[in-house]
């Protein structure tokens, strides 16, 4: 089995039809939630993407078969004056689990991390979603608090 992790280039016909393909597997997976992406968002997610200079992603495949993906923004903590990256999606298609290749996926995104002086990575996970909750934690993450007496963080949101 030859698994190879490879920097997305968002012009690249190959990169740029699998990214939508996997996304949408992802929403329609029960922690994705369970709906298909609209046309309008596969149509125009990797042009978009490209758009933005600080959007980096990574694909994985397993024997030249796209098998996952994770997609990055860097963004800034202002208490470290210093860059970040946040996963925004991490997938790994049912057929691939089992075989770390979020564990790689990770380490992809650490490196440029690192490389981008960055102070930390950042995601979100949600508490039901053991499987991701477990390689995260394998990996190193963890929730935080800055004062235990005033309790964990919460990744909340507002649609517009």
């Amino acid at each position: 089995m030859k698994i190879k992790v490879c920097r997305v280039d968002y012009h690249d016909l190959h990169h740029a039809t699998v990214i939508p393909l996997l996304m949408n597997l992802y929403a329609t997976d029960p922690m994705g939630g369970g709906q298909p992406l609209p046309a309008e968002v596969l149509d125009n997610l990797v042009d978009s993407l490209a758009q933005r200079p600080y959007a980096f992603s990574f694909l994985v495949f397993v024997d030249d078969e796209a098998a996952g993906l994770v997609n990055c923004f860097e963004s800034f903590s202002t208490f470290s004056c210093r860059p970040l990256v946040n996963i925004h999606d991490l997938i790994v298609l049912k057929p691939f689990r089992g075989l770390g290749l979020s564990q790689k996926l990770l380490q992809a995104v650490e490196k440029e991390a690192l490389a981008r002086e960055c102070c930390k990575v950042t995601l979100e996970v949600l508490s039901g979603n053991e499987i991701a909750k477990s390689a995260y934690q394998k990996f190193g993450f963890a929730g935080y608090e800055l004062d235990p007496a005033k309790g964990s963080a919460l990744f909340w949101q507002k649609t517009l």
